[in-house]
């Protein structure tokens, strides 16, 4: 079994909070030092596609989309256990949306050749969007299941298990597919081994451009269908009062005439 699963880099989500910066201009988050990382739901993309390599054999290629730092996430998803990586990478990849970016990844799968199954994150850590991976089954006309947990092989189909509100919902069906991957207690991550990383900085790594994947600037070039409009980061204002009072009951009348007066309360 072909498994290909695709990757982001991000920001690390943990860093500090008085430390994350905002460009209003390219409405994107500010790099500058912070550590990259495998948004959280594609490092559990891999995962699972490990689990089922594990269990039926066969390959799993990691594929991402950015620029040459993005090499280290595939190093991580190589050293995970992951058999090749492709890093698709091309300043006219770079302003391009949902749609244009699983257009991308749809011309480098077919590039790759056969596969059973494609497999993303349920959405990226960073714009919370989870768009690219329906868009990308639309592009390779192959059926999307949503959220899905872990699989299982059975005779010619797959099962899927997938969290629901009440437990879980079991689907099975035929391959290739693609599905979006969210968390469950079954596909923690592993670690990727310091001896593993070492191995993973041996293998091979393509790059490939636009030109390698026979797309045209006017191929990327329609009419952007998703724009945000502004990207900033909250501003609360905070303030305190001390309600005063000679006992309990006063403090309380005290403090529902002062509720009142702000117009919280009727």
């Amino acid at each position: 079994m072909h498994i290909i699963v695709c990757i982001k880099q991000i920001i690390d989500p943990e860093v500090p909070f008085h430390l994350f910066r905002i460009d209003p201009v390219a409405k994107r988050q500010v790099q500058g030092t912070h550590p990259l990382v495998i948004s959280t739901y594609d490092e559990v993309a891999v995962e699972v596609a490990l689990q089922l390599k594990e269990k039926v054999g066969g390959r799993v290629t990691v594929l991402t989309l950015g620029r040459k730092e993005a090499i280290q996430a595939l190093h991580q998803a190589l050293a995970m256990g992951a058999d090749d990586a492709v890093l698709l990478s091309d300043l006219s990849f770079e302003e391009t949306d949902s749609f244009g970016k699983a257009r991308v990844l749809a011309a480098a799968i077919r590039k790759i050749g056969a596969f059973d199954m494609v497999l993303c994150g349920r959405q990226a850590g960073d714009v919370e969007f989870g768009l690219v991976g329906p868009f990308l089954a639309g592009e390779l006309g192959i059926p999307c299941v949503p959220l899905a947990a872990n699989f299982e092989p059975v005779d010619s189909t797959l099962r899927i298990r997938r969290p629901v509100e009440t437990g879980y919902e079991i689907l099975e069906a035929p391959l290739p597919i693609l599905a979006t991957i969210t968390n469950d207690t079954s596909n923690v991550p592993r670690y990727a081994s310091v001896r593993g990383l070492r191995a993973a900085m041996r293998i091979p790594v393509p790059t490939w451009s636009a030109a390698d994947l026979g797309i045209s600037p006017s191929d990327l070039a329609e009419p952007v269908r998703i724009e945000i409009d502004e990207l900033f980061i909250p501003q609360r204002e905070m303030r305190c009062e001390i309600i005063g009072g000679e006992s309990g009951a006063e403090k309380a009348r005290n403090l529902v005439a002062r509720l009142k007066a702000l117009g919280l309360i009727g």
